[in-house]
């Protein structure tokens, strides 16, 4: 594994907008994950950072390290499960919160923010570390002395440098041996890419993208050429379609930015370049029969010359697959049972149970709830299979009566459920 660039971000009275287009922006500019913090000790005040994180993870999927003021071990609990890979708290929390988060969650999912102009980094300090059992530490206010990057360079810890990089040099900081990456504000709207590109050509190893695959191994047309067909990742459609030759392809993978071959002009061209609608690579992958490559992109603006978002705006036969979903048992069920429900708050209908439930309110679908598990538990002791497939069936319509009322998604739980695995 390389060194890594963490985008550093302050969420401290950070509207969600603007905090999510700032990620989204250091992502597409090639930043490797984003280290963010709100250190209010104000619970009310955590508790939005927190609202505001998961929020944004509903759109944006990215690599997070948070910190956060934690007066409990339940704070921490809370700020794992936005999805946080590290959570880091701050030097002086509370020595068992600290021992049991480490305990739940791992060492590698926990660590130590310290300020070395507090001299959160002396030898008592360190024995503290070792103690509590941490791994991960993020250090802020470095010293310029060898004696210090000599001490880090001996330290067992997983260290990661918070620095402006208005006094201190990235290639100076990342290249050190111990330094496991930076987090910094510095490279705001610039090519991360690029910087990263050009600390490789110094020596430096750093984190980037590498195809499994060389270009070499794919069936290409009698030009050289390989069709690429581009997804938006946050939606699924299907954009443009486009080729890539060698050169092209590579540029795509070092740059982050989608670069085809232009078949008329006989030349490469970055998306983008002229009109500012760049696609932002997020994965690659090659078919079965390796002649065909699906590119899923973050799109700026329009991705069709026309001003479409997509190039496939005109339609040949209408979509009748939404049909095919109930037949095939497939879990899209489960969506298209909720947006009936769904409907039914919105649009009553004399006679509906649902309506019934809705009318009745909050304590009314609880006490359903309540007794569908019942039964469920019931059903499971008994060995028909079939009385279970039942219950459960049951249970998974009055839950999904309590989402609609909630107002909670299945895309908010299966969000749930991907941050935590």
């Amino acid at each position: 594994m390389g060194k890594v660039i963490y985008a550093d971000i302050n969420a401290i009275n950070e509207p969600v907008k603007r905090l999510e287009a700032q990620i989204q922006s250091y992502l597409d500019h090639g930043a490797d994950g984003c280290y963010i913090y709100d250190r209010s000790e104000n619970a009310d005040v955590r508790e939005q950072f927190f609202g505001k994180i998961r929020s944004i993870r509903e759109t944006v999927d990215f690599r997070m390290r948070l910190l956060i003021a934690a007066a409990r071990f339940e704070d921490v609990k809370k700020a794992y499960y936005t999805g946080a890979e590290v959570v880091y708290l701050p030097f002086k929390t509370d020595d068992a919160v600290i021992r049991e988060s480490i305990e739940r969650f791992g060492a590698d999912h926990i660590g130590l923010e310290l300020d070395i102009s507090k001299n959160e980094c002396d030898k008592e300090a360190t024995e503290r570390l070792h103690a509590l059992g941490i791994r991960r530490v993020m250090l802020k206010h470095v010293e310029d002395s060898e004696a210090f990057f000599a001490r880090i360079a001996r330290s067992e810890f997983d260290i990661m440098i918070r620095d402006s990089l208005r006094r201190h040099g990235l290639s100076d900081l990342i290249s050190r041996s111990g330094v496991a990456g930076i987090a910094t504000d510095f490279y705001a709207g610039k090519d991360i890419c690029r910087i990263k590109n050009m600390l490789i050509e110094e020596g430096i190893e750093m984190e980037m993208r590498v195809s499994a695959v060389p270009f070499s191994a794919f069936k290409k047309n009698e030009s050289g050429l390989v069709p690429v067909v581009v997804q938006e990742v946050e939606t699924g459609e299907v954009l443009m379609l486009a080729y890539m030759n060698e050169e092209s392809y590579n540029r795509t993978i070092s740059t982050g930015k989608m670069t085809y071959y232009s078949r008329s002009r006989q030349e490469l061209w970055v998306k983008g370049e002229t009109s500012g609608h760049y696609q932002y690579v997020k994965s690659l992958a090659i078919d079965c029969d390796q002649d065909t490559i699906l590119a899923k992109v973050h799109q700026i603006g329009a991705a069709c010359h026309t001003g479409n978002h997509s190039c496939f705006f005109t339609p040949l036969i209408p979509d009748e697959g939404a049909a095919a979903a109930s037949e095939n048992g497939s879990l899209d069920i489960l969506e298209e049972v909720y947006r009936t429900i769904a409907d039914r708050k919105l649009n009553p209908k004399e006679g509906s149970y649902t309506n019934y439930l809705f009318d009745k309110g909050i304590d009314k679908i609880l006490k359903k709830c309540g007794e569908e598990s019942a039964e469920i538990i019931i059903a499971a002791k008994n060995p028909d299979r079939m009385e279970l497939r039942y219950e459960i069936a049951d249970y998974l319509y009055h839950l999904m009566v309590l989402m609609v009322d909630s107002g909670l998604s299945w895309a908010d739980v299966m969000k749930e459920l991907a941050d935590r695995h």
